[in-house]
């Protein structure tokens, strides 16, 4: 079973001890202000590899490089002025952009799933630190198998990784509680790749322009989150409920009751207040709740479109997709 360390605790400890793992090729669980990430040398093909394995993740989905900061980020990719202007505003936070890889950039293409093209973020707190001790960009997808509900504690990781990895990292709860959202600019143009803890009318304040949302489905997989099935409980998934089946989990938004809740096997609410900050936060943390009752499915009310709420139900939607 991994060893955890609380990086709030223990932080030069746990500086160390990951220093170690991630210098021999190994993965470590991490915190960042999403999730937690499973973190590994970027430039290590073996490394990289070990994630895929971990993980059980198809090849075939490229992973975000996290950098220390765009110093970093410059040595691996090229970046346009519209490109810079984004990284200078948001990051370190919960912006990936993704961009033309640089023909010298020792990140190796099994990271990048064989394309010209790397997604590349700058994390905030420990993680932040510990890129910047260990001076090599590392790759890191959510900590938790591939497909499945994303982890915002570290209980969450030890649950589902924890007799797969050597370390796992306990920074506290996940503060923003969605991933990254990810942008690719075209053209002088901001394309949405994956709605995520960036609010999309941040970007657009900045730009002056609107952003670009992909057209339906059969996009091409350029970014991590863009598979029709994603973020999936063991359990179903019914989106938009206006009542609860007997024996269904139900995860509700702003206070509002449902008929039927009384037979529910759990009823979670995301924000009573309807504060969708609070329900991006809570999303994949009652997700995991409502999952270990056992029920047969999760009931989901609607949950308001705007600002974060794109976001939420961006993974909604992927959780309730048909599964392979």
């Amino acid at each position: 079973m991994a060893q955890v360390i609380d990086t709030r605790a223990e932080p030069q400890a746990a500086l160390s001890r990951a220093m170690d793992v991630l210098g021999r090729g190994l993965p470590v669980a991490i915190p960042t202000e999403t999730v937690y990430g499973l973190a590994a040398d970027a430039t290590n093909p073996a490394a990289i590899a070990r994630i895929y394995e971990t993980k059980g993740r198809p090849r075939f989905n490229p992973l975000i490089a996290h950098v220390a900061d765009l110093a970093m980020a410059e040595r691996h990719a090229r970046f346009d002025p519209l490109s810079r202007r984004l990284a200078e505003a948001f990051w370190p936070g919960p912006l990936t952009l993704v961009l033309p890889g640089r023909p010298d950039s020792p990140i190796h293409s099994l990271a990048r799933a064989g394309l010209d093209t790397i997604g590349l973020r700058v994390p905030t707190g420990f993680a932040h630190r510990l890129i910047a001790a260990f001076d090599r960009p590392l790759a890191a997808p959510s900590a938790n198998t591939s497909g499945r509900i994303s982890p915002t504690t570290a209980a969450h990781v030890t649950a589902d990784l924890g007799d797969r990895i050597e370390l796992i990292l306990d920074g506290g709860p996940a503060g923003v509680g969605l991933e990254s959202t990810i942008l690719k600019v075209v053209d002088g143009t901001v394309h949405l790749l994956r709605p995520g803890g960036l609010n999309i009318s941040e970007i657009e304040a900045l730009t002056g322009s609107p952003v670009i949302r992909p057209k339906g489905a059969g996009a091409t997989i350029e970014a991590p989150g863009m598979l029709a099935s994603h973020y999936a409980p063991e359990a179903g998934v019914r989106l938009n409920a206006t009542e609860v089946r007997p024996g269904e989990a139900l995860i509700r938004f702003g206070g509002r009751a449902l008929p039927g809740e009384a037979k529910a096997s759990i009823v979670l609410d995301l924000s009573p207040s309807g504060d969708l900050r609070e329900a991006a936060a809570n999303l994949f943390g009652f997700m995991q709740q409502a999952d270990a009752t056992g029920a047969g499915s999760i009931a989901f009310s609607s949950i308001p479109a705007t600002g974060l709420g794109e976001a939420i139900n961006d993974r909604l939607e992927r959780a309730a997709a048909p599964r392979n």
